[in-house]
């Protein structure tokens, strides 16, 4: 797997890449206590957007890659300890826009999660200019 982005990410809160190829990308993660938005293991739905970010980010797989939008649709809750999949598609590419659909699965095989995301691949970090800048 020649991952070439997100290098500093945490893999507890976004999960590890088990497939990393040219337009798709695997990943699972265990979802532990801190992600529990109460005392019945309820897994804040924020983390599993995480994942599934973290997916799309890897299946454009861009030292450059930015989320620029993302349509999505929370279909079942996820629990404290039930281990996730996310897979992600890239399913168009015009200019520095890329369209990736990414699913993520319960270990019981329910479809949790489903999203469209768009990204972009700008020329440079979008972050470069804003660090060039002399106050």
């Amino acid at each position: 797997m020649d991952i070439r982005t997100h290098h500093r990410i945490d893999r507890k809160l976004c999960g590890t890449p088990l497939k990393v190829e040219p337009g798709q990308c695997e990943l699972e993660l265990t979802p532990g206590p801190e992600m529990a938005a109460d005392e019945t293991g309820l897994v804040h739905g924020g983390f599993v957007f995480g994942m599934a970010d973290y997916a799309a980010m890897l299946a454009v797989n861009d030292a450059n890659v930015v989320l620029g939008a993302a349509e999505v649709r929370f279909l079942k809750p996820c629990r404290q300890g039930e281990k996730l999949l996310a897979e992600a598609q890239l399913m168009d590419e015009k200019g520095k826009k890329r369209m990736v659909s990414v699913e993520v699965r319960s270990e019981a095989g329910d479809v949790a999660f489903q999203g469209t995301f768009t990204c972009f691949v700008p020329e440079e970090h979008v972050l470069a200019r804003s660090t060039d800048r002399t106050e």
